[in-house]
């Protein structure tokens, strides 16, 4: 019954995104190439119709099996929420400050959801922030996840590769804790992506949009802490999962803030499209970015069961991982230019 659900999300996801692709989509959902795209063509950015559809389907078939987890009416609240102003703004634009204040009102979803960070789980300690710092980070963690979602959907198949791999870890993961329910619903939000990602894979056909992005990103935001909440999947290690994502948005952000630069402007300066300018092209870029995320996934599967001496130590390799790799991008810049 659960592949049922799953199957039902691939369908409708494939059906809808092959009918927008093959379509001459409305002028408000063309992205037409500029200076700061990696695109050289005008694109279809509707496909976020067809991930909604796919995951509204699927995760509705598994409502008749599972019975939803308690606080799912603000969850799916906080989804509607961004569900329309990223709609919004796929039609017409809207302001970054309407964007950012309905991602918090999606956060305060999450807090009455009762998913609030109460404690989280370092390698060998437990951090207990209390109540009101608790209830900030869930609120900043979760726009937080919608934006850097948004961020880094600038490359074919970049996201969609990222949602496959990160979610069906996530299952994996709550599975073997017993977190049957989520992990469906994540198997269910694979299967809607796998569904979107041959149409989206270089070269695109259709982009998903804010839409698409945003919904993802809330999602995952959910799912994470969800899972330390019912599954005890530690959220560093879900962190992990989806690091490729966290690092390169994060690392981004924090030096166009440093440089002087307006963070939430369109720019071409996160390291996937670093690569992309340097002439590796999206396939290499997207397969070198899907190896990374292998990599994390496994690592953060193994890592679960480890001593916290051990997971200490395994973070500590990745975060150097990190450090060695941004290094990288950067001397085959000055290589490039000398």
């Amino acid at each position: 019954m659960i592949a049922l659900a799953a199957v039902v999300a691939f369908t409708v996801v494939t059906v809808a995104a092959g009918w927008l692709a093959s379509r001459k989509p409305h002028r408000w959902f063309v992205d037409h190439s500029n200076e700061r795209s990696l695109h050289d063509r005008p694109v279809s950015r509707a496909g976020g119709i067809a991930i909604l559809a796919g995951m509204s389907a699927g995760l509705t078939t598994l409502a008749f099996i599972e019975a939803p987890m308690p606080g799912s009416g603000w969850i799916l609240a906080g989804a509607i929420v961004i569900v329309s102003v990223s709609f919004a703004d796929d039609l017409r634009r809207v302001s970054p400050i309407i964007r950012i204040v309905c991602h918090l009102a999606a956060g305060i979803c999450v807090v009455l959801a009762g998913l609030s960070a109460e404690k989280i789980a370092l390698p060998g300690t437990m951090l207990h922030p209390g109540p009101g710092a608790g209830t900030a980070f869930t609120i900043l963690f979760v726009a937080w996840f919608v934006n850097l979602y948004n961020f880094m959907d600038g490359m074919d198949g970049l996201a969609g590769g990222m949602t496959v791999i990160g979610f069906t870890t996530l299952a994996v993961l709550c599975a073997g804790q017993g977190a049957d329910g989520l992990a469906a619903a994540s198997l269910v939000v694979t299967a809607a992506s796998l569904g979107f990602l041959p149409f989206n894979f270089p070269p695109a056909r259709i982009f998903m949009g804010d839409l698409g992005s945003t919904l993802l990103g809330y999602t995952c935001a959910v799912a994470m802490l969800w899972a330390e909440r019912s599954a005890f999947v530690p959220l560093w290690i879900s962190c992990l999962v989806f690091s490729p994502f966290i690092v390169d948005a994060s690392v981004t952000l924090a030096r166009r803030a440093i440089a002087g630069e307006r963070p939430w402007h369109a720019h071409r300066d996160h390291f996937y499209q670093r690569l992309v300018r340097l002439g590796w092209g999206h396939r290499k870029t997207v397969v070198l970015e899907y190896g990374l995320m292998l990599a994390c996934a496994c690592s953060a599967v193994a890592v679960l069961r480890l001593p916290p001496g051990a997971q200490g130590t395994l973070l500590g390799m990745w975060v150097a991982a990190y450090v060695i790799l941004m290094l990288r991008v950067a001397r085959l810049e000055r290589e490039a230019k000398a």
